[in-house]
């Protein structure tokens, strides 16, 4: 990420259900993916896991009654995610603390810029922090790193897109932090989206027609039908059955290339397999319309967050 980089107009986090993030659109809105319930209930787990309601240390350092000030800002460049955990961890401890939101979920960070202020009460502020910035340091990389891919293929017809390989149970939370960099979001679980595997195709003895037909007759009307590719003869096998969306695996660029051709005006493609920071704009310069890159969620470094108590 570039310190010229212009600021990004903030968009609205909303509660939203699970079948926002099945979504692949461009809506200002971030459809933040839990309930208020949903969030409550997390959050409180991770404090009773972290003994917040028990802290020793804090307990026997500061009495009682004694109010403090911090603040949230970032370390190193970035984009911000995961705010509401902030919030939320804060008010479990002290309903009644005072905090301004500066940078909400979706705003690029540089080193220094300040996410937040809270006032309350200095207990709660404590045995909240290490919780509070777990949940923000953890999807705040993951939008990061996800920015860094989005600012590879700018000037592309390319989009970035997840995987399914996220941490069991944070699924829609690391999708949300994927569209909070600028990402959209492939299909969110198994039920939602039809993605024909080599795997697959074995079982229909590598019949792709009727692999297709199967799953368009099984699947509810308008779900798109995508079938994985690894060699040009599977592309064109999966265009006359009729997919949507042909998927080219661990395709070399010139092999990417003759493919998009092959597919242009007859479905989308996506590029996947191994993708790398340092080769996504090669392979987004061949045309594809989708590249997916399993690294967002499964190995995106946390990003730097302190916060700073007055």
């Amino acid at each position: 990420m570039t310190g010229a980089e212009p600021p990004r107009p903030s968009r609205t986090v909303t509660p939203g259900s699970a079948e926002s993030l099945a979504q692949v659109g461009t809506a200002e809105e971030l459809f933040f993916p839990l309930s208020s319930l949903e969030l409550h209930d997390v959050v409180r787990a991770a404090l009773v896991e972290d003994g917040a309601f028990d802290d020793i240390t804090t307990v026997a350092t500061v009495v009682s009654d004694r109010r403090g000030r911090a603040t949230l800002a970032s370390r190193e460049p970035g984009v911000v995610a995961g705010v509401p955990f902030v919030l939320e961890a804060f008010r479990q401890l002290d309903p009644k603390v005072s905090i301004r939101v500066d940078a909400p979920d979706g705003s690029p960070v540089q080193p220094g810029t300040l996410v937040l202020f809270a006032a309350g009460h200095s207990r709660a502020l404590l045995s909240a922090e290490r919780v509070a910035l777990n949940f923000l340091q953890y999807l705040s990389g993951i939008a990061t790193l996800t920015r860094r891919y989005v600012e590879q293929v700018e000037g592309t017809s390319a989009r970035i897109l997840d995987t399914r390989k996220t941490l069991p149970g944070w699924r829609r939370l690391a999708k949300y932090a994927v569209r909070a960099g600028g990402g959209l979001n492939h299909r969110l679980d198994l039920a939602t989206g039809v993605l024909i595997k080599d795997n697959h195709l074995i079982a229909v003895d590598s019949d792709v027609r009727l692999a297709v037909e199967r799953a368009r007759a099984m699947a509810p009307p308008g779900t798109p039908i995508e079938v994985e590719c690894d060699r040009p003869d599977q592309v064109v096998a999966a265009l006359d059955a009729g997919a949507d969306l042909v998927l080219l695996d661990n395709m070399q660029p010139d092999m990417l290339r003759a493919c998009v051709e092959l597919a242009r005006g007859r479905a989308l493609t996506e590029a996947s397999g191994g993708v790398k920071l340092e080769t996504v704009r090669e392979i987004a310069e061949t045309g594809v319309d989708r590249i997916s890159v399993g690294a967002l969620t499964h190995s995106a470094p946390a990003l730097d967050l302190g916060l700073d108590f007055d």
